[in-house]
């Protein structure tokens, strides 16, 4: 579905760039799995998305939020990893920093990442490409049952997720 809204769009069906994020989302009473995140402070769930430049999701995953971003990004990749056989870079931010993560993504996609660190500009500006993978956050968010995780498994949270951005695409197209 993505590869033909990307092609009514005039691009190729597949991507050659990605943009890599995750975000902890809180659990209501109901769900059974979750995790803590101590760097945001959230007791929930995390969402792993890979985005293309304009927002449309290529891999996504759903952890517990104490599963750190690098791990959930690989578990992510590498469930889409067929689909993602065109991709040559990965575009992540300071949290995927490290020589094994960058090493994984080349054995599982064969992609090379770039992380965009906020640290190394002396002010705050936006850093060019991340904005749209949080905007695809900020679409999720839209979405009333996904501003709070709802669901007893992660299973059914994934599914939740892909059918907002199945709603999204068919919106948009």
């Amino acid at each position: 579905m993505v590869g033909e809204a990307r092609c009514q769009r005039g691009r190729k069906e597949k991507t050659s760039f990605l943009i890599v994020d995750a975000q902890s989302v809180s659990n209501t009473d109901t769900a059974k799995q979750k995790g803590y995140d101590a760097g945001k402070k959230v007791s929930g769930i995390k969402r792993h998305i890979a985005v293309d430049t304009e927002g449309l999701p290529h891999a996504i995953g759903i952890t517990t939020a104490n599963v750190t971003d690098r791990m959930g990004a690989i578990a992510a990749l590498s469930s889409y990893q067929d689909s993602l056989t065109a991709v040559e870079k990965v575009l992540v931010d300071g949290g995927y920093t490290g020589q094994p993560f960058a090493q994984r993504v080349k054995e599982l996609i064969g992609a090379s990442v770039q992380v965009a660190k906020r640290n190394e500009l002396n002010k705050f500006v936006v850093i060019p490409k991340r904005w749209v993978v949080e905007r695809s956050f900020a679409w999720l968010e839209k979405c009333r049952r996904l501003w709070k995780n709802c669901e007893r498994s992660c299973q059914l949270s994934l599914a939740m997720t892909a059918l907002a951005f199945i709603a999204l695409i068919l919106k948009r197209s």
